[in-house]
């Protein structure tokens, strides 16, 4: 019993063979060799463990580099913006403008700024992050009650101690959300990218395989991708219980 409770217990387990379940439904209900079985898919993918971990290495690869340079530049302006209210107004309206379209409609201008390789696509995925993560940051400090300030001068804290001990504490919250956003849009954006001048990564392979009717590796590539999104997510969670113990769930 204990070991049924512990696995009932396990989000990500259930999940997954809930997400099995109703795939086999739909394979017997629609019977077309369009959706293989997860049984068929499965053993498929054992074959093609090698070449489908080169294309999951290129996609992991391109968003690691996106997220940290879109934590790079957007934590820092996303405080700015935050601790100056005058400077938050005048950009705030550019913010609000730009946030809700779509990036992706960007990919043709990256590929003509910065070629067609690895840069563009990087360069896409940053587009489409930094702005989001401004904003949570951004969010994190203004909510920041003011009387928490005033106790910070009282103690004639530095700027610096007021950075360390405050300010940075109360936004990793917002950071951490902000990324899990982020990281569900980029790996859907990433897919799309890498259908352009590309010969490696998941949306290539996804792609790829449809065009050759291959509908096992298609689905092969579908399953590697929410496994990406799904390693990327449980490394959030590990992060944000160490870094923000006060915020655990």
């Amino acid at each position: 019993m204990n070991i049924i409770r512990k696995i009932a217990s396990n989000q990500v387990i259930v999940g997954f063979f809930s997400f099995i379940v109703f795939w086999e439904l739909i394979h017997l209900l629609v019977h077309t060799h369009t959706i293989p079985s997860p049984l068929e898919t499965f053993t498929y993918l054992i074959t093609i463990l090698d070449e489908l971990g080169l294309h999951s290495l290129g996609s992991i690869l391109r968003v690691l580099v996106a997220v940290s340079i879109s934590l790079l530049l957007g934590i820092p302006v996303g405080i700015f913006l935050g601790v100056n209210k005058k400077i938050n107004r005048l950009f705030s309206p550019f913010l609000y403008y730009i946030y809700p379209i779509p990036k992706v409609a960007f990919l043709p201008v990256f590929m003509l700024l910065f070629g067609l390789g690895n840069v563009s696509k990087i360069m896409l995925i940053i587009w489409i992050i930094i702005f989001q993560m401004i904003l949570s940051v951004r969010d994190g400090v203004l909510q920041i009650p003011a009387a928490h300030f005033k106790v910070m001068n009282s103690f004639s804290a530095s700027i610096k101690q007021q950075y360390r001990f405050l300010i940075i504490p109360a936004i990793l919250p917002q950071v951490f959300s902000g990324l899990r956003i982020s990281i569900g849009i980029s790996l859907a954006s990433l897919f799309f990218a890498e259908n352009y001048a590309t010969t490696y990564g998941v949306g290539y392979f996804i792609m790829s395989a449809w065009t050759k009717m291959n509908y096992e590796e298609m689905f092969c590539g579908i399953i590697v991708l929410g496994f990406i999104g799904l390693l990327f997510f449980k490394l959030l969670d590990v992060l944000e219980a160490h870094f923000t113990p006060w915020a655990a769930r």
